[in-house]
């Protein structure tokens, strides 16, 4: 079972990776550069190396997340500083030895034309993945739906890979507590998600789970995470159904619970391997 969480850079790269092991974590992401911030870092490429050789060494797997305010259905004023932000968290994540970058789907940008999104965040990936020829991928996130999200369905995800220019450059995160508050997921419909999933090709390009329940009902399109075990509205055993599945065996599994409502990450990272030891 490959679990981790969500960890801080504040010393480094390095460090972050070390701090994962410290939580007995084999997996952990971060964020590459300022989480509120699309400026570009000039960042230590000695310390990101030395991350890379210590995640091989102790058997880690990382991935980095694009700053809040990312967004692949930009406004005209931030289209430049997007395509170059992405670019440079995609450096900073290949020197990491990271799978890629997660970033959110796009939002709804015009009442009229359905379509104007899908095609501003299709010229977004090209722009990027154009001038991309690293190893780390641009994973994309489904999303929770809160105020005209789209991304709440498999078919819009791959339908977006697949039309994109540079598919291979490409790849998913499953954000389970989105995937509740979106109803794409409801806890009960595992065996029809999984099937749908497969019709579709989405679980061989999917790269990383971020692994969180819910403090809203499912369907709510409110994206508030909360710990998984005896906290939201997520069933251990809807979990369970999920995770165990063979479709996502060996899936990294990234909380991004919080981390100060009676459990810190450490803990919880060891209650869940204790609970689903069996997952090998």
């Amino acid at each position: 079972m490959i679990l981790g969480s969500h960890v801080s850079i504040r010393d480094g790269y390095l460090a972050a990776a070390k701090r994962a092991v410290a939580n007995m974590a084999t997996a952990f992401q971060y964020f590459p550069k300022n989480p509120r911030s699309l400026s570009i870092k000039i960042f230590d490429k000695e310390d990101a190396e030395n991350c890379k050789k210590f995640c091989r060494e102790h058997g880690i797997i990382s991935v980095a997340h694009t700053p809040y305010s990312t967004s692949l259905t930009p406004d005209d004023n931030n289209l430049k500083q997007t395509v170059s932000s992405l670019l440079n968290d995609l450096e900073i994540a290949n020197s990491c030895g990271s799978l890629g970058v997660v970033v959110h789907y796009g939002n709804q940008i015009s009442k009229s034309d359905p379509l104007a999104s899908y095609h501003l965040m299709l010229d977004v990936l090209n722009e990027v993945l154009h001038q991309w020829d690293g190893k780390a991928k641009i994973l994309l996130e489904n999303n929770a739906g809160t105020k005209g999200g789209l991304g709440t369905t498999l078919e819009e995800l791959v339908q977006i890979r697949n039309l994109s220019q540079y598919p291979e450059k490409i790849g998913f995160c499953f954000d389970t507590c989105h995937a509740f508050a979106s109803r794409l997921w409801d806890g009960e419909n595992t065996k029809e998600l999984i099937v749908k999933g497969k019709e579709l090709d989405y679980w061989s390009q999917l790269k990383v789970i971020h692994l969180n329940n819910s403090k809203h009902p499912t369907g709510s399109r409110r994206d508030r995470h909360a710990n998984i075990l005896n906290s939201g509205h997520i069933s251990e055993q809807a979990f369970e159904s999920l995770i165990l599945s063979p479709a996502i065996k060996d899936i990294p599994l990234i909380l991004e619970t919080p981390d100060d409502e009676g459990v810190t990450h450490d803990k919880e990272i060891q209650l869940l391997l204790q609970r689903w030891s069996e997952f090998g």
